[in-house]
């Protein structure tokens, strides 16, 4: 398969060591081992180096200490770390007493956190790698990633349908259950199923519980199952003023990759145009700003804007300093525009921006309407929000 040179830089001073998260398959060891050629790797996915290290986590310093120390000044990769969250300690006192650097990789904090296990309290940056974003690519052709999706090897395959379905049902719901996350199992399978419908849409925490047969509570447990092992996440609405038409508690969930989501809610999508089409732009885009916003060091908020009557701005970006609408449409006309308006209005944004599949920018009044490629050029560029 083609290599592809990513964006995630981790830059790593003397004394520092780091986090690395990201789903399975996304990246992060070949990126690790491109980066770091030189560096001594724990590899945890091997059965007989987890059990042998269960047994004696105090091995791990033991190994390390007899190594050359011109190994020992490069950082040391622990990868799929959370699957022994006992090794903690012994990696907190080589950083504090031996000054080594360690990044360590994996695919959640949640096992870490549940088994109480040491976190480092502050000693380790975290990094999060996303699926692949434009500016990595030669060329985008927008139906192969939204069917395909962006995690590299499903994009990068011919055969990418076989290899998303066995991620999605061998990954998806198996690693969850493999790493103790939940125990019951059929209540959660029934979830995931009820949520590949409501992908997108304001979630309705009652409808869900009873189609799986538990309560909402259990339901948002579930919801934050996924968002802690990285596989999804919620966008909440904006609301910097009260305001009795906004809708203001009901969030949205999309899973970490427009690929992934197509394949659980059984979407092919032959054509640039419809709803469904309309419904993978938007997640496109979603998953560009996620990671624009993590990998630029922004950190700025993602919402989406609803009133109550049904005009929406799909993401609201830095607290309201930007409002995207996305369309799947190639034309835009005035009856598009109204939401965008509506939150103009009330909110008076630096930027209104409608994406779309137009084939030239153009304004309407304040409104930006721009081709999705255009747009994602000037995301990167830092020109729509920095």
């Amino acid at each position: 398969m083609e290599q592809v040179q990513r964006l995630l830089d981790i830059p790593l001073p003397e004394g520092q060591s780091a986090f690395l998260w990201g789903p399975r398959k996304i990246g992060k060891s070949t990126l690790l081992k491109s980066r770091f050629p030189n560096s001594i790797r724990y590899d945890f996915l091997r059965t007989e180096l987890v059990l042998e290290l269960s047994k004696r986590p105090s091995l791990l310093r033991e190994q390390l200490l007899a190594r050359d120390r011109d190994l020992l000044s490069r950082p040391i990769i622990l990868d799929e770390v959370q699957k022994v969250p006992y090794l903690m300690d012994e990696v907190h006192w080589l950083i504090e007493n031996q000054g080594l650097r360690f990044i360590l990789c994996g695919s959640s904090a949640r096992k870490l956190k549940r088994g109480q296990a040491n976190l480092l309290g502050g000693r380790a940056w975290r990094f999060e790698l996303y699926p692949l974003v434009t500016p990595e690519l030669r060329n985008v052709d927008l139906l192969q990633v939204l069917n395909r999706g962006m995690i590299p090897s499903h994009f990068l395959r011919d055969d990418y349908q076989r290899s998303l379905r066995a991620y999605c049902r061998d990954y998806l719901k198996e690693e969850v259950f493999a790493e103790g996350l939940t125990r019951n199992i059929p209540a959660f399978s029934r979830f995931f199923d009820a949520m590949a419908f409501s992908h997108g849409e304001l979630t309705n925490y009652a409808n869900i519980a009873r189609d799986c047969g538990v309560d909402g509570k259990t339901v948002r447990e579930y919801y934050q199952i996924l968002a802690d092992t990285l596989l999804g996440r919620m966008i909440t609405p904006f609301k910097r003023r009260q305001n009795r038409q906004v809708i203001t508690k009901a969030p949205k969930f999309y899973l970490f990759d427009v690929g992934v989501a197509g394949t659980i809610t059984k979407r092919q999508i032959s054509e640039p145009r419809g709803e469904q089409f309309g419904r993978a732009l938007e997640h496109f885009i979603l998953m560009e700003i996620t990671a624009h916003s993590s990998y630029r060091e922004l950190d700025y908020e993602i919402n989406f804007w609803r009133t109550k009557s049904g005009l929406e701005v799909d993401f609201v970006l830095g607290g309201g300093q930007v409002a995207l609408e996305i369309k799947g449409s190639a034309r835009i006309d005035a009856r598009d525009l109204r939401p965008i308006r509506a939150f103009i209005d009330e909110h008076s944004p630096q930027q209104a921006i409608v994406v779309c599949n137009e084939r030239t920018e153009r304004v309407v009044d304040q409104i930006r309407i721009m081709p999705w490629r255009v747009f994602l050029q000037e995301l990167w560029a830092g020109d729509i929000i920095s």
